[in-house]
């Protein structure tokens, strides 16, 4: 059960000027010494678009930093790599990977307590933070999506931690199972496993219905 990844930063960000008169707090900067994790996400993290993101569901997002040399390769190279958070992600880390992690999976972070709630769905704001189209492609083929946390646990952290899982959530179906299942054509979920997957009780609302209604079209 034992599973840990070694946080190299933990970010936060603010909207600002991202698309024309579109704001995105996707630009996020590391933060130095303890940060308070709470029910809604890190201190001082805010988003810019709350009908698509942000929420108890969405409260921390992780993306592996062992994606990095392949985007890089693919990329090119490109300066946004060597930002914080080239992904808009809250906690850089590396140590798993989207097969590792199980949906409800329990992590130990800090003081706070996190459980995996759901794949994080790439979108348009990727390709244009990094001026690049078929990102959203590519993750799509390679399940390199990174995935969400809500907080169980109130508590505070910092960079140089570990996070540990200290329960195993619905063993079944991995970040990147799931992903696969409803979003890559190549991997679609059967009608049996669109059923399941609708009946995991610690994946968030959202992702359950949406394999609902594709149980049944």
């Amino acid at each position: 059960m034992t599973r840990a990844a070694t946080v190299h930063a933990l970010c936060i960000g603010q909207p600002q000027p991202f698309n024309g008169a579109e704001l995105s707090a996707i630009a996020k900067r590391a933060v130095a010494g303890p940060i308070a994790i709470r029910s809604f996400g890190l201190e001082g993290d805010m988003v810019a678009d709350t009908k698509h993101h942000g929420g108890p569901d969405m409260a921390v997002h992780h993306y592996p930093r062992e994606h990095y040399a392949g985007w890089s390769e693919w990329l090119g190279g490109h300066e946004v790599l060597g930002c914080d958070a080239p992904f808009g992600e809250n906690i850089v880390a590396s140590g798993m990977i989207e097969t590792d992690v199980h949906i409800g999976d329990r992590f130990r972070l800090g003081s706070a307590l996190l459980e995996v709630s759901q794949p994080r769905q790439p979108c348009w704001k990727l390709e244009h933070r990094f001026g690049r189209k078929g990102m959203v492609k590519r993750i799509v083929t390679n399940h390199n999506c990174g995935w969400y946390y809500r907080v169980v646990e109130e508590g505070e952290a910092r960079s140089g931690d570990s996070i540990r899982r200290v329960e195993t959530g619905h063993r079944d179906w991995s970040v990147a199972r799931l992903f696969a299942g409803l979003y890559d054509p190549s991997q679609r979920a059967s009608a049996d496993e669109l059923c399941e997957i609708a009946a995991l009780d610690r994946l968030c609302e959202t992702w359950r219905n949406q394999a609902a209604r594709a149980s049944s079209a």
